[in-house]
């Protein structure tokens, strides 16, 4: 299955955050809309994506005070995409050896979409599920 299927199944919507958005403000974000990261863009550039990771980590070494900090001191600047014609399992093993959870879904340069790692397993679920009916009625047959 390739990328470009999964986004045509669970929708192009990319959520985004700015720059000088502060952390609380997104962490607001990101519960509200109950995802794990926000794709940061600047003038339709992509800038960085800020995950609940980066969130936690700035807790972690400023504790509260980090609530204020803009998105741009504690974003992960580079981001690894991923391209629609890409298959899952080429995915699957990219965030695996990355350890990420999000890519965002880059065509030409034009922001497309975004999967996470939960997209991408349930797809996953789906056709090996797929295989397993097909072995059964297959061996139902004889």
């Amino acid at each position: 299955m390739l990328v470009s299927q999964i986004l045509n199944a669970k929708g192009r919507k990319v959520l985004t955050a700015a720059p000088d958005d502060t952390l609380a403000e997104v962490a607001e974000r990101l519960e509200a809309e109950r995802v794990g990261a926000l794709l940061v863009m600047q003038d339709d550039q992509v800038a960085g994506i800020i995950s609940e990771r980066d969130i936690v980590i700035a807790l972690a070494r400023s504790g509260g005070a980090a609530l204020q900090t803009p998105v741009s001191r504690c974003m992960t600047a580079e981001v690894i995409a991923a391209t629609p014609t890409e298959t899952v399992d080429a995915l699957l093993a990219r965030m695996t050896n990355r350890r990420v959870r999000h890519l965002p879904v880059l065509d030409g340069g034009t922001v497309c979409g975004m999967v996470s790692i939960g997209d991408l397993v349930k797809h996953k679920i789906s056709e090996v599920e797929a295989e397993a009916e097909t072995l059964k009625a297959y061996i139902a047959a004889g």
